[in-house]
């Protein structure tokens, strides 16, 4: 053991990196899938109103998956989550909270007059469609594939993300 690592620390397996990158990616999108709905009515939105609703859903998501966890656990192994496998559940719930930073510090600009909340939100879907971008390439930056194939990947997933925003755009305009 390492003098500066704390002991007891482990790092996460393979299964345990992927189920936290599953919970980022899927918060991501409903964090997006939020942000779109409330842009699509900006101007009878406030800032703090846009706030709340998009924290509550992104947590109540949050929450939702954690309780998935805890029960697929429980399914699976017949037993309840040992300390370390239930602080990486909680960790990860409490990491994908980040989501929610900049479309809070956007639209707390907003409150502040600096912005409109249109203009907030309309930020914060490109922040978050980057965000998207950046943890795929952050994925896949490591597999032993040519660049061609790497580049490939990146392509279907904008694809596939651009098809996910325009079903949530038409499943909110129904």
């Amino acid at each position: 053991m390492n003098a500066i690592e704390p002991a007891g620390r482990t790092e996460p397996t393979a299964s345990q990196r992927a189920a936290s990158l599953k919970e980022r990616v899927y918060i991501s999108f409903t964090c997006l899938a939020v942000v779109l709905a409330l842009r699509s009515h900006a101007d009878e939105t406030s800032p703090a109103a846009a706030a709340a609703t998009l924290s509550i859903v992104v947590v109540g998501s949050l929450l939702g998956i954690f309780v998935a966890d805890l029960l697929s656990h429980l399914t699976v192994h017949e037993e309840l989550p040992s300390r370390p496998q239930l602080r990486h559940m909680v960790a990860v719930s409490t990491e994908s909270l980040s989501v929610l930073v900049t479309p809070l510090l956007l639209l707390t600009a907003a409150g502040l007059g600096l912005w409109s909340t249109a203009v907030a939100l309309q930020w914060a879907i490109v922040v978050l469609v980057v965000t998207l971008f950046v943890i795929g390439y952050l994925a896949i930056r490591r597999l032993d594939l040519p660049f061609r194939h790497k580049a490939l990947i990146v392509f279907a997933e904008v694809v596939l993300s651009l098809l996910v925003i325009a079903l949530e755009l038409l499943a909110h305009n129904l």
